[in-house]
């Protein structure tokens, strides 16, 4: 029985590295990422979606919304959430070879 690494697989159903399918898949990963440490942050500080809303101006069902990965939030709104949950932002941003760091505060 042969065996493939996660990367070969990736590889063969979603597309090489840097193509469109690929592209969505590494896409809403990273947003499944984000959306669970925004709400294992929440529950450390011991706050409810309500409580986390009204420190940024939003509705619950927008920060649940947020924690479960179902909507595009804005990017605005994921920064305001983050610096009410006093949390440290770094983004980077690849364009064609070149590396680019962009701080967030």
């Amino acid at each position: 029985m042969k065996t493939h690494t996660l990367d070969e697989v990736k590889d063969r159903y979603l597309g090489k590295v840097g193509s469109p399918k690929r592209d969505i898949y590494e896409n809403e990963l990273r947003l499944d990422f984000i959306g669970e440490a925004i709400k294992k942050t929440r529950k450390e500080l011991d706050l409810t979606q309500s409580q986390l809303g009204d420190l940024i101006g939003v509705k619950k069902a927008q920060i649940s919304k947020i924690e479960n990965n179902l909507t595009d939030a804005r990017f605005e709104t994921i920064l305001k959430v983050f610096r009410a949950l006093d949390a440290k932002v770094n983004f980077k941003v690849e364009l064609q070879n070149q590396k680019i760091v962009v701080p967030t505060d």
